[in-house]
């Protein structure tokens, strides 16, 4: 009996991205292949109608309740599915003040070097896309702003967010990312994108130039849906 995946569902994929599958199918992708006396079409089948009733918490003991997973497979189905809810979980969600946007961040802060991320908004202020933009060194990222605003402008975002974190532990702005973001703000102004602020995170703590007024003027606000 076959229990690895027919190939033509790789070959699909591979043709048409990984949107194209079924749910099944990418479990099957995922599975790779099934166990004795049970085809990967079957057991993805099985773990399919666990995953649909089940909580998040629960996934893996109830995975584990069916025959020929075992503890590695079920954790690694879970383990995607966490993946993706981490990767997607900032999807519409809404920024009012710049706090707001910490927890989408917070991963970035525990990495030794700097990087520099970019959240495109549209007009509700509503988050479209969060991406990495440039990795830099312990200490230093370069930054350019046509990095910046390219992906913004591609996906009609109304406004922009951008930060990085200090691997240092300590949030202060440097002389180069007071000068970075005033380079950025005059882009944004030119463009007609906003630059909602500039966002520096550490582990314990972060630095807003919106809420410390600088840069943006006297009349700044902390709160990011104000008019400016």
């Amino acid at each position: 009996m076959e229990l690895t995946i027919k190939p033509d569902i790789r070959e699909q994929t591979l043709a048409h991205g990984v949107s194209y599958p079924t749910d099944e199918e990418l479990l099957m992708l995922i599975l790779g292949r099934g166990s004795k006396g049970l085809p990967v079409g079957k057991l993805a089948k099985q773990v399919s109608a666990v995953l649909r009733r089940t909580e998040r918490k629960n996934i893996v003991l109830e995975l584990c309740k069916i025959k020929g997973m075992g503890t590695s497979r079920a954790l690694m189905i879970a383990a995607a599915i966490e993946l993706g809810r981490r990767q997607n979980c900032h999807l519409k969600a809404r920024i009012h003040t710049p706090g707001d946007a910490l927890p989408f961040l917070k991963q970035y802060s525990i990495e030794q070097k700097e990087h520099f991320i970019a959240i495109t908004l549209n007009g509700a202020h509503e988050i479209i896309k969060l991406r990495v933009v440039s990795i830099g060194t312990v200490n230093k990222t370069i930054i350019h702003p046509r990095e910046i605003f390219c992906d913004a402008l591609s996906e009609h975002a109304a406004a922009i967010i951008i930060c990085h974190n200090h691997p240092s532990g300590t949030c202060a702005p440097s002389p180069d990312d007071i000068q970075t973001t005033r380079t950025l703000l005059q882009a944004s102004k030119i463009l007609g994108i906003t630059l909602l602020d500039h966002i520096i995170i550490s582990q314990t703590e972060y630095f807003s130039f919106l809420e410390h007024n600088l840069l943006f003027g006297e009349k700044a606000s902390d709160t990011i849906d104000s008019d400016e």
